[in-house]
């Protein structure tokens, strides 16, 4: 039994693992049908509510397991956290959809968790091994579930080039990790962490290694200039899997970069940090001209995501504790808001199938005042307007780059805000004062929760926001920066 206790830190992956297995089984061994789908679907949203109550348990000291390899801190928690509940409502809003679209298979809930174990062990990682292996746990599951909806060709399209691109990242990665090991003879982190600091500025070979590391994870978050699959693979993969992409891997990568350049590389503060600033500025400004002129709201979204984490780069590239605060504030918004807009997406159903074309908004006030609603104040949220959570986020991300001497990254940020803010108020136009279509169909309960869910932290983060900015506080704390 003590045996057992000793891997507690890693009883939520243990759990989630289990429990994918055995829901495989169920799903393989009954006859098919919509209901053991949807039966297996709601089990899986157990699973990780179940995992959420784990790692959320009595917050103790930071520990490790297989000799350092795996770490749970007050980072992990906080990032394992929101991977689990953008996985959870991802799954929880596409009951009706999956059922309209004829699509409700027991291996989609069944592949969300094993990517989620993934990302799990991604925001966990402090070594290169244990990196790489949560990384492709995460990456293989989203692959399939890209091409998910094998008889449509945008969707087969979409799964391929996320694969390919995919590969191509991941070779980059590992090709930084072994320039990495060869010029630190080591893969765990503290230890490379402590060569780096002691020859942060002649070892040529320890940087090289990190800019290819870091060009397979700027990939994996969609990063400029290395996101050019994000577009293609948002419009072509069913829509409740676009926001699961969105959502939980966007934010578990995001993890995975801060523990590299916070755990990795506390003392190469100046040579990432340029890195840093490079994807954050390319990434603002081509997600807010790239998105001016698109027509269908899933490409629209695409670009958003890639602005969004230009602005969550800004608080990173600051190389403080009260940057790395910053951009754990800003990615628990952006969760909020993302799941809340493909919510409403998921929404606009016609019996016809899925609306995605911005113009089919038109008018919506005038026969769903609720879901027009919940659309605008999330739009409102992403432009960043006062008092809603968005503003918040870019507020505390900009603040930690002007208190790092950065003041013109955030002067670039709020130009590309002011003009991202275009796109976001042409669809509250477009909802408020175009004339009215066709209705869309009632939109099912789960899908309605996690918009309720939404627009409670978009709507009052101003007021009950003190907790997730305390959790952020404690996260940070975990890095030596």
């Amino acid at each position: 039994m003590s045996a057992l206790i000793s891997y507690a830190p890693l009883f939520p992956e243990m759990l989630l693992a289990i429990g994918a297995l055995a829901l495989l089984m169920v799903g393989a061994f009954q006859k098919e049908t919509e209901f053991t789908a949807e039966t297996i679907t709601g089990l899986a949203i157990m699973l990780l509510a179940a995992a959420s109550f784990l790692v959320a348990g009595p917050a103790g000291e930071t520990q490790t397991l297989f000799d350092g390899a795996f770490v749970t801190d007050a980072f992990a928690r906080f990032m394992k956290i929101l991977v689990l509940m953008g996985s959870a409502g991802a799954l929880l809003m596409s009951f009706q959809f999956l059922c309209h679209a004829k699509m409700m298979k027991f291996e989609l809930p069944v592949l969300v968790l094993l990517s989620t174990i993934g990302m799990m062990v991604m925001v966990s990682a402090n070594d290169l091994i244990s990196l790489y292996l949560g990384l492709e746990l995460m990456s293989l599951a989203l692959y399939v579930l890209a091409a998910f909806r094998r008889d449509d060709v945008r969707s087969s399209e979409a799964g391929l080039k996320y694969f390919v691109l995919g590969a191509l990242s991941s070779g980059m990665l590992l090709y930084g990790a072994s320039l990495i090991y060869g010029f630190t003879g080591s893969t765990s982190f503290p230890i490379i962490a402590s060569v780096a600091t002691a020859s942060a500025s002649t070892n040529i070979g320890l940087i090289v290694g990190l800019v290819f590391l870091m060009v397979g994870l700027a990939f994996k978050v969609s990063a400029v200039p290395f996101h050019m699959w994000t577009p293609d693979v948002y419009e072509g993969a069913p829509t409740p899997i676009t926001a699961f992409f969105a959502a939980a891997p966007k934010l578990a990568a995001m993890g995975l970069l801060i523990r590299v350049v916070g755990g990795a590389f506390p003392g190469f503060v100046a040579q990432w940090q340029q890195i840093i600033i490079v994807l954050s500025v390319a990434s603002m400004l081509l997600g807010a001209f790239g998105a001016i002129g698109q027509t269908n709201i899933k490409r629209l979204m695409a670009y958003s995501s890639i602005g969004n984490i230009g602005f969550a780069l800004v608080g990173l590239a600051a190389g403080t504790q009260a940057g790395v605060q910053a951009v754990l504030i800003y990615l628990a918004v952006y969760l909020a808001m993302t799941l809340g807009v493909f919510a409403c997406m998921l929404a606009m159903q016609r019996e016809s199938g899925p609306v995605e074309d911005i113009a089919e908004l038109s008018g919506l006030q005038s026969h769903n005042g609720k879901l027009a609603f919940a659309l605008s104040a999330l739009m409102f949220s992403l432009a960043g307007i006062p008092p809603l959570a968005g503003f918040f986020g870019k507020l505390y991300v900009f603040q930690a780059a002007v208190n790092a001497d950065l003041l013109w990254l955030a002067v670039v940020g709020v130009v590309a805000s002011v003009v991202a803010a275009y796109y976001y108020i042409r669809i509250i136009k477009v909802i408020y004062f175009d004339g009215a279509r066709a209705p869309f169909t009632e939109a099912g309960g789960g899908v309605w929760a996690v918009i309720a869910a939404s627009m409670a932290v978009v709507l009052l983060f101003v007021i009950g926001g003190t907790g997730v900015i305390d959790a952020a506080m404690a996260a940070a704390k975990s890095f030596k920066l």
